[in-house]
């Protein structure tokens, strides 16, 4: 068994489809319309038949209350992982993205979190050698 796709929930999936393709650098895999919303799913272009992110409306009763409390909390949505987070970081915040965490160095994983625009925390990963 392996891991082909997960899903971010999001306010706007216009808005998530280009902060996620224009911003951060994916590719737009589908986008199919399922009547009030469509089926999104973008991919890493180092992998573009690798594992899909859905980008998935919010629009379930729970999702806000949920998105809120982990924003409130700090606590990111998920992960993506990158080879060098400072320059992904400077690259990031160069394009006006807002970091609620810059680069913190935890011995075996660098993270920062930054805000998505569309509801969520995301954490960037870098893992490091162990000493």
């Amino acid at each position: 068994m392996k891991l082909n796709g997960y899903s971010v929930m999001v306010d706007d999936q216009a808005k998530a489809l280009r902060f996620y393709t224009e911003i951060l650098g994916f590719q737009k895999k589908h986008d199919i319309p399922l009547g009030e919303h469509n089926w999104i799913t973008v991919v890493s272009p180092e992998d573009p038949d690798g594992t899909e992110l859905g980008l998935e409306p919010d629009a379930h009763p729970a999702a806000k209350t949920f998105k809120a409390a982990m924003v409130e909390d700090g606590i990111p949505f998920t992960s993506f992982a990158v080879q060098n987070i400072a320059a992904e970081h400077e690259r990031l915040e160069s394009l006006g993205v807002r970091f609620t965490q810059p680069p913190v160095d935890y011995g075996t994983v660098i993270t920062a979190v930054f805000d998505d625009t569309c509801g969520n925390l995301i954490q960037i990963a870098q893992e490091t050698p162990e000493s």
